[in-house]
């Protein structure tokens, strides 16, 4: 067992370490691609919102999302039916690194799963799954 955690481990410092560069290529660190896949998909949620899709807490989300204002991916708005609310809006900048992020992250699968077969695919998935279950 000790040698699962510490593969686990390894591989996770890997991925995130190739995720970052390829992702810091575009202007977007690591962890805000998926704020923005999210938001790709539906403009204008709140942090709260974008915590629940992501399994993260608010706190998170709104750290997360100073850092992307900074950086000119999104921008924060007051909710006009609710001015206790903020939502988080995509900027143009944001707008145009999606296809290249996207392509970021197709290559970095392909390169993650190069020497696996289908059914190792299946297996790495269906372990990642029940482990993310467990912990959660």
């Amino acid at each position: 067992m000790e040698d699962l955690v510490r593969l686990a481990a390894r591989a996770h410092k890997l991925l995130r370490a190739a995720s970052d560069a390829a992702m810091s290529r575009h202007g977007v660190r690591v962890g805000q691609n998926l704020v923005l896949e999210i938001l790709w998909e539906e403009d204008g949620l709140t942090p709260g919102e974008l915590a629940t899709r992501l399994g993260l807490t608010t706190p998170t989300i709104v750290n997360t999302a100073t850092r992307m204002e900074t950086a000119d991916l999104v921008v924060r708005r007051r909710d006009p039916s609710d001015a206790r609310l903020v939502r988080l809006y995509l900027t143009g900048k944001a707008r145009e690194v999606r296809a290249p992020i996207e392509q970021e992250r197709r290559r970095l699968e392909e390169r993650v799963a190069a020497a696996l077969t289908e059914e190792e695919r299946r297996c790495v998935r269906n372990a990642l799954e029940k482990i993310i279950d467990e912990l959660s």
